[in-house]
């Protein structure tokens, strides 16, 4: 034997010991670590399960060396990926100022163009805000919500579920549904450009219903306001840019004065930027940004001077008990008044849906059955399928890849949609040349060329009525 049963003892202890290191150690490196830069801020990578189970990757930034227990914030991001980066400077503006703040880059499952789940959006809020909660160093008690734009509809909700929210603050919050938002900022932005008011009207109208009809336009109808009715005992901050292009500052402000105090809200603070764009930074007019980082090639603009503070300090009057009491600051000028989305109807997607198989129908039947092919005919059967997507797909393009579709502009118009008016000129030319040929053709049609006539004769019909309506004319 190399040794005896009396010298395993010790050997065994010493073994344990030294696992014991090693395992500790090995936890220690397994564990989040904070590090702290010269900024006087330490930062944390998180991971934590969101709506779902999904999960989600954050930072926690707080004061290096700040006494706790200290109040807590999450960050809501707007539409898009948002990843985290983009709220960077409002993550250090809250610690800075002594309340642990977790910026987290937003979902992508279950998250895309087409699909918006605000319910999952709180879900995941809320994880954040248990996550604060079970750090050391926070009040849990005093953790809240700070939502930007999209965030303006989420935080709230959020808010609404849990009463582990203590508070909530937006920035750029809209008092409307997202689609009539959306139309807002579209034809503010068109108006910019120099497009004419009967382009932007199609935009919100026409366009914007055939949006909603068809489903293309994700959570367009969400409703904010009975959320922001039963937010009866949570403080609100609730603010906007005095030079808001994204959202209609001046009624949202109104709406979210009107819902709180209706819900008996006493700690409703409503207030402006001076100087702020939609998301509080510095901008002239709205659609700039002054200084600030570049984030993926899209300047983000410097935090206004007093934006930050305003924030925290009322943040801070919060977790002291000291809530601010119902207030609401005059509302700068907006741009434009918004206009309410027509209803869903059938016919805004149906119409069109009608015309192109009413004009499809001539060629498709001269390729089934040989007959007298009429030149004017054709050229209407040719034209008028065209013409249909393009008046559909014109004002729509502005919607999926926003007001910079609408370019090059002449005469109030996008050039695009001067093409569409002269298609649209032409279907009806070619529609009169048609019926004047029929007029005067001997011998008369048999009866079965008059049923190939006939869906492209009522779609040439239709479609006088259906461009009127769809603005074309104007």
């Amino acid at each position: 034997m190399l040794f005896s049963a009396t010298s395993a003892s010790p050997i065994r202890a010493v073994l344990a010991i030294v696992s014991g290191i090693l395992a500790g150690a090995l936890l220690l490196l397994a564990a989040p670590r904070g590090y702290a830069s010269g900024d006087g801020l330490v930062r944390q990578e998180v991971t934590f399960r969101g709506g779902g189970g999904l999960v989600l990757h954050g930072t926690v930034l707080s004061k290096d060396g700040a006494p706790g227990p200290a109040p807590g914030i999450v960050l809501v991001g707007g539409s898009g990926s948002g990843p985290r980066q983009e709220y960077r400077q409002e993550a250090e503006a809250f610690a800075r100022a002594g309340i642990i703040t977790l910026a987290y880059d937003k979902r992508t499952a279950g998250y895309s163009l087409l699909h918006r789940d605000f319910g999952l959006l709180a879900d995941d809020a809320l994880a954040g805000v248990r996550l604060l909660q079970s750090r050391s160093g926070v009040n849990p008690r005093q953790v809240g919500l700070w939502g930007f734009s999209e965030g303006g509809w989420v935080a709230p909700l959020a808010a609404s579920r849990s009463s582990d929210v203590a508070f909530v603050v937006t920035i750029g919050g809209s008092g409307y549904d997202p689609l009539r938002t959306q139309s807002w900022n579209l034809t503010t932005h068109l108006r910019h450009q120099g497009v004419g008011g009967p382009f932007r009207r199609i935009v919100a109208g026409p366009t914007a219903q055939f949006m909603a009809s068809t489903g293309l336009f994700p959570a367009a109808g969400y409703d904010p306001l009975p959320v922001l009715e039963r937010l009866h005992r949570t403080p609100v901050l609730a603010l906007w840019g005095d030079h808001d292009m994204q959202v209609p500052s001046q009624e949202s402000a109104r709406i979210f004065c009107e819902a709180l105090a209706r819900a008996g809200n006493r700690h409703a603070v409503i207030g402006f930027v001076a100087g702020g764009a939609h998301n509080g930074h510095r901008t002239s007019d709205g659609f700039d940004r002054i200084g600030g980082p570049l984030f993926h090639g899209k300047k983000l603009g410097e935090l206004t001077p007093r934006y930050a503070q305003t924030m925290t300090s009322w943040v801070r009057a919060v977790a002291a008990g000291h809530p601010p009491a119902s207030s609401a600051a005059p509302a700068p000028a907006q741009a434009l008044a918004t206009t309410p989305v027509p209803d869903h109807a059938w016919y805004a997607w149906l119409a069109p849906a009608l015309l192109l198989l009413g004009f499809a129908a001539y060629p498709i039947s001269a390729l089934l059955r040989r007959g007298p092919v009429l030149r004017p005919v054709r050229w209407l059967a040719g034209l008028g399928p065209l013409a249909v997507v393009a008046t559909v797909a014109c004002p729509l393009a502005v919607f999926v890849a926003d007001n910079g579709a609408a370019a090059p502009v002449v005469w109030g118009r996008p050039v695009s949609w001067l093409v569409v008016q002269g298609l649209a000129a032409a279907v009806v030319v070619s529609a009169c040349v048609s019926a004047a040929a029929l007029w005067r053709r001997r011998p008369t049609p048999s009866w079965a060329v008059w049923l190939r006539l006939a869906p492209v004769g009522l779609a040439a019909v239709g479609f006088v009525p259906w461009v009127v309506w769809s603005g074309v004319a104007a």
